[in-house]
């Protein structure tokens, strides 16, 4: 469905992603994970249409989609649920949704899938007629989600589900993306943290300072141990050392050499 090759994007004279290739396939649910400044947002940026890339390919449903504005990608089936939600706090709940759908014009639907949304988001339907700035920061993480799935999205994109929530209010958005997914909606899922992917990844990408350091599949084996070490830089370290240990050895010769010589 979704298919990104050897990109690569900068902000000016920083260069925020290095040759990313990831593949996301109908009915999966993708993971990229990695610290601050991995470049996972500006990846999500790149595919929804808010950056352009400076080389690469990016294809949905076959169809390349480097040049597409962000209005058009997302009447064309990609929605994104960006960092820090961007709900309408003044707005009720009903109001925010039905913002969300205002450019369909299947009424009949909308009121169908609102229900849908309102019972997979039960929380939603106890505040339908409330503000929703009064929600809580994991009540508004499913206003959002709820927002983007009245796009009837083919693909949705969520930037950090997790940030700044308590771990009970994690579980309960992550098992709504497990629902998601089990209803048959395609997810590619940035996050900051792993402790909770290799439950429900098809596959996880770890990305460092704009690379690509490990990309898992579920079918060859999630390996939360390689995981750990990738994001974290262990990987990295362990080159380095051992990059360095002919160098050290050398330089230990040289001071027994220079020692005989004296």
């Amino acid at each position: 469905m979704l298919e990104i090759k050897n990109l690569h994007a900068s902000y000016g004279q920083l260069n925020a992603v290095k040759g990313v290739d990831i593949t996301v396939n109908e009915g999966e649910i993708v993971f990229v994970v990695g610290p601050n400044g991995a470049g996972k947002s500006t990846l999500l940026k790149c595919v929804s249409g808010l950056l352009r890339p400076t080389s690469g390919t990016i294809t949905f449903c076959g169809k390349s989609i480097l040049k597409e504005q962000p209005e058009r990608l997302c009447r064309s089936g990609l929605a994104l649920v960006p960092e820090g939600r961007h709900i309408f706090g003044t707005l009720s709940v009903e109001e925010n949704l039905r913002l969300a759908a205002m450019h369909r014009k299947d009424s009949a639907e909308v009121k169908k899938d609102i229900a849908w949304v309102v019972e997979t988001f039960p929380i939603l339907g106890k505040r339908f007629k409330g503000a929703a700035g009064y929600l809580s920061g994991g009540e508004q993480q499913q206003l959002a989600i709820a927002r983007a799935i009245l796009l009837k999205p083919k693909l949705m994109m969520i930037d950090e589900p997790s940030l700044g929530l308590a771990p009970l209010v994690i579980d309960q958005v992550y098992a709504s993306l497990k629902k998601l997914n089990e209803g048959g909606m395609t997810l590619l899922v940035v996050e900051q943290s792993t402790a909770r992917v290799l439950d429900l990844a098809d596959e996880i990408t770890v990305l460092r300072n704009g690379r690509v350091i490990l990309s898992q599949s579920a079918e060859e084996g999630l390996d939360g141990q390689a995981l750990e070490k990738a994001y974290f830089g262990y990987q990295t370290e362990e080159t380095t050392v051992a990059a360095l240990t002919p160098h050290l050895h050398m330089q230990e010769q040289s001071k027994v050499v220079h020692l005989k010589t004296h």
